[in-house]
């Protein structure tokens, strides 16, 4: 293939087949016409978008890589990739309650669960009559999982759980929530387990919705267990192997909050870009000037990059190959690209960019707990640090 005919392909189609494509025309369309408009709104009233969410489920976009055996879509996860970032890009509060509901709410699951689990959960979860949560972070334990103190007790047959979850997203609206806790049995430590409890669990009860910065729209809020009892058999797979498994849902879950990030990146860029084509300033558009210039190209550069990094940790993750390290790097990228983009279409943007009318200083705000969610950056940069490091000795 010769460079000018280099030029004339699509760089990503590398990644994306027609389902792709036909997929990311479906949801870029519908996020345009139905999201779009309410998006403005939903931050400013903080309101869950539960009509935009029953439209996704219509969609069948509620559980897109999860198997047709138990109404999944069949996808793949770079399905889930380019749909949650098609979302992004015109309100990311839809868009998280998405990806939350579907990596981390349905995940554990589809990848865990027994046949009896799956048969019972993932078709609800899958045709979005259920929504799903996933609870790990602790007051006490946020980065360090390892020091979860939530504790349940395991005594004929039932477990009784007492703690707390903080900053859980989708909380007060699941059906079901699956949380880490230490499992203790007959007075012995078995290690961190993931368990999973049903809505209206006597014992189980939420605080308020969290007053955020940003995710006006996500449903975020503390999740309290108070002699909380649920049957032994509500556990996913066993506890010496739960601490593997929710860093492996965490690792999963990186590539679906990239693709967030991504879509962030996209929408402060185009809005930084239809403005500096459109204002005038000293006799010309500012889109004309160098400094306003570079701004853009620096822009689209680091996007192309930010894709590449995505969409490559998601094809990795289909086809069965070790993700710790790229899931890491697209997650610490995305996000702190985020950051900059928006920052920079706020400069862009001058006075106009403070104003809530405009949208990216929406998008700046949303785009600042991609830094800390999911694992903050220093701790992308660890889990960098040692894989790499890790390679030295082959």
């Amino acid at each position: 293939m010769g460079v000018s005919d280099y030029k004339m392909v699509d760089s990503h189609n590398i990644y994306f087949n027609e389902e792709h494509l036909l997929l990311r025309k479906m949801v870029r369309e519908f996020s345009n016409e139905e999201l779009k408009p309410l998006a403005q709104d939903i931050d400013k009233n903080s309101t869950f978008p539960e009509e935009s969410i029953k439209k996704i489920a219509d969609l069948g976009l509620m559980g897109i890589p999860w198997s047709e055996e138990y109404g999944g879509g069949g996808m793949d996860n770079l399905s889930l990739v380019i749909a949650i970032e098609e979302m992004a890009k015109v309100c990311v509060s839809t868009a998280v309650t998405v990806m939350a509901h579907t990596s981390l709410g349905s995940g554990p699951f589809a990848l865990f669960g027994s046949d009896k689990q799956k048969e019972k959960y993932l078709p609800k979860l899958s045709d979005g009559t259920m929504i799903g949560a996933f609870g790990l972070t602790e007051p006490n334990a946020g980065s360090d999982a390892g020091n979860t103190q939530t504790t349940a007790v395991l005594k004929d047959g039932k477990f009784t759980v007492n703690g707390q979850k903080v900053f859980c997203t989708n909380a007060g609206v699941a059906g079901v929530i699956i949380f880490t806790s230490k499992i203790v049995e007959d007075g012995e430590d078995k290690g961190i387990g993931a368990l999973y409890v049903d809505a209206n669990t006597e014992g189980l009860r939420f605080g308020e919705p969290e007053k955020k910065m940003g995710w006006k729209g996500s449903d975020t809020r503390s999740v309290y267990f108070d002699n909380m009892e649920i049957p032994a058999e509500h556990i996913l797979g066993k506890p010496d192997t739960g601490f593997k498994q929710f860093l492996k849902t965490l690792t999963g879950g990186r590539i679906s909050i990239s693709a967030l990030g991504l879509g962030i990146c996209e929408a402060g860029y185009q809005a930084a870009l239809k403005y500096a084509n459109e204002r005038d300033a000293f006799g010309r558009k500012i889109g004309d000037f160098q400094s306003i210039a570079f701004k853009l190209a620096d822009m689209a550069t680091q996007i192309e990059a930010a894709k590449h990094l995505v969409y490559h940790a998601a094809y990795l993750k289909d086809n069965g190959q070790d993700i710790i390290k790229e899931a890491a790097m697209a997650k610490l990228f995305t996000s702190e690209l985020a950051m900059n983009i928006t920052t920079e279409a706020i400069q862009i943007h001058g006075g106009y960019g403070y104003i809530r009318e405009y949208n990216v200083e929406r998008f700046f705000r949303d785009a600042k707990i991609l830094e800390i969610g999911e694992g903050t950056s220093e701790v992308q940069r660890i889990i960098i640090s040692r894989e790499i490091l890790k390679s030295l000795s082959y």
